[in-house]
């Protein structure tokens, strides 16, 4: 399915500028199509679902006919669609809930990760080592055992055939300097080694710790770069921070992003040397827990 959340995202674009163009305040147009300034706002900054009625009356009161009339009353429907996501509501999480949702329609997923692994590729206990570290920090706003059932759709769906391409780049740090049990980690790697291998569409690559000079500063943090089949979906970064996501689509900003992904790539180790690199690292884990023990 097309993302809802994209999609909203391109019809808040759609109509702000239709707006302008006509020299419309929003306090005007919601005084026109009996709404409040604010539903208007929440409109045109996808913050809200939208309801196809109100996007008619827009339409119809700023004078849009014709073939434009029905493109934007499309992507309305799309921005209106109700994904599995939804069932789960609250219960997985804001976060993760939005990242199902864009996943959903994407052509491609690029993603660097410096610390922890990505949740398209966690195994159950991994997660579950995570949701005790989030407990830890204080109160947390989802149900765990929901968390970890919505995790292992959102894995199905992005690794189903047919599915988006996904590439994903592990920093050796954060593979070095891991915060869960050295068996849930032991048995992490061997899972990503395994997707790795069984899935076409999926690529794992390592950024070692020895690069050498790099063409650019490291990034600072994890993000992923979308990219959708309808090309006008503009691509998509997504730059994650401890307590929220920023999203850009600005092509600008997504050209900065993408830079930084693919220098970063360039000094990552080819494939099968990252595999080869996650397979000795387990190794060393279980000579270590064989030793402890």
């Amino acid at each position: 399915m097309t993302s809802p959340f994209v999609r909203r995202r391109r019809l808040a674009a759609e109509l702000r500028t239709l707006r302008e163009e006509r020299d419309m305040t929003a306090d005007r147009l919601a005084c026109l199509i009996h709404q409040s300034r604010m539903k208007i706002s929440k409109l045109e900054n996808a913050h809200v679902r939208p309801d196809l009625a109100d996007v008619m009356k827009i339409l119809d009161v700023l004078g849009v006919t014709g073939e434009r009339w029905h493109d934007i009353v499309r992507i309305a429907r799309d921005a209106a669609e109700r994904g599995w996501w939804d069932a789960y509501g609250d219960a997985m999480g804001d976060r993760q809930r939005l990242y199902a949702d864009i996943e959903s329609g994407a052509k491609t997923i690029r993603e660097y990760q410096p610390g922890a692994m990505p949740g398209i590729l966690q195994t159950p206990d991994y997660t579950w080592a995570l949701i005790e570290h989030a407990k830890a920090e204080g109160p947390i706003t989802y149900i765990p055992e929901r968390l970890v059932e919505a995790r292992l759709q959102r894995q199905r769906t992005v690794l189903r055939p047919g599915g988006p391409e996904y590439e994903v780049i592990l920093d050796e740090v954060g593979l070095r300097r891991f915060s869960v049990p050295p068996d849930v980690m032991y048995a992490q790697l061997h899972h990503v080694i395994k997707i790795a291998e069984t899935h076409a569409r999926v690529t794992v690559l390592v950024y070692p710790l020895v690069t050498g000079v790099t063409e650019s500063l490291t990034p600072g943090g994890s993000f992923a770069l979308f990219t959708f089949p309808d090309p006008n979906d503009p691509p998509m970064a997504a730059v994650q921070t401890i307590s929220t996501e920023l999203f850009y689509t600005e092509p600008g900003e997504v050209a900065r992003y993408a830079r930084r992904y693919d220098n970063v790539r360039r000094t990552s180790l080819s494939e099968v040397s990252s595999l080869s690199f996650l397979s000795g690292l387990a190794s060393e884990l279980d000579t270590e827990m064989r030793f402890v023990t």
